[in-house]
């Protein structure tokens, strides 16, 4: 098991994303930010699908169990999973996306900014967010609003750089205040 390099990994990324949460306006929002991986459901089973910080371990575990019991815990407690914005819809009669909170799609921004940072490494790009986003995009299940919001700051990202994308959203943060 990789005990260290997952623990060294998961913290890298956390800190990425508080120091994202501090330039965006959602600092105190972003201290708290995935301390469910240290749990042990998501820490151990982190642990032992470690993909040297190349991929989430949970996609490990997926391929190898057909689902990841550590995304489940993770997904329920993180409001800043898109996954966690489902409801049963009376009118529909179904399960349905629900629209985020900006707070939320703010600290989900700084989240997968983070998370490409660390996964991308030296490579990373201002436009690889948006890559990962758009290839996803296809089959997600997200509320439109929260989708197109999120993708706006994604492409504001690509062109016009993090210190821009990140005090913009600060303004509007400060706005809906």
């Amino acid at each position: 098991m990789y005990i260290y390099k997952h623990f060294k990994t998961i913290t890298r990324h956390r800190h990425t994303v508080i120091r994202h949460c501090f330039k965006a306006g959602i600092g105190f929002q972003g201290l708290f930010h995935d301390l469910s991986k240290y749990t042990p459901i998501e820490f151990f089973t982190g642990c032992r699908f470690y993909q040297n910080g190349k991929r989430s371990p949970n996609e490990a575990e997926r391929e190898d169990k057909g689902y990841s019991a550590a995304w489940l815990h993770h997904k329920g407690r993180n409001k800043h999973h898109f996954e966690y914005w489902t409801d049963y819809n009376p009118k529909e009669r179904k399960v349905a996306p629900v629209e985020m909170p900006i707070n939320y799609v703010v600290e989900m921004f700084c989240d997968r900014v983070a998370a490409s940072k660390i996964y991308q490494g030296k490579n990373y790009t201002d436009s690889h967010p948006l890559d990962y986003f758009m290839r996803g995009k296809p089959n997600r299940f997200i509320n439109a609003k929260t989708s197109d919001l999120l993708e706006q700051w994604l492409v504001m990202l690509k062109e016009q750089g993090e210190d821009k994308t990140f005090a913009y959203i600060k303004r509007l943060i400060k706005k809906n205040a």
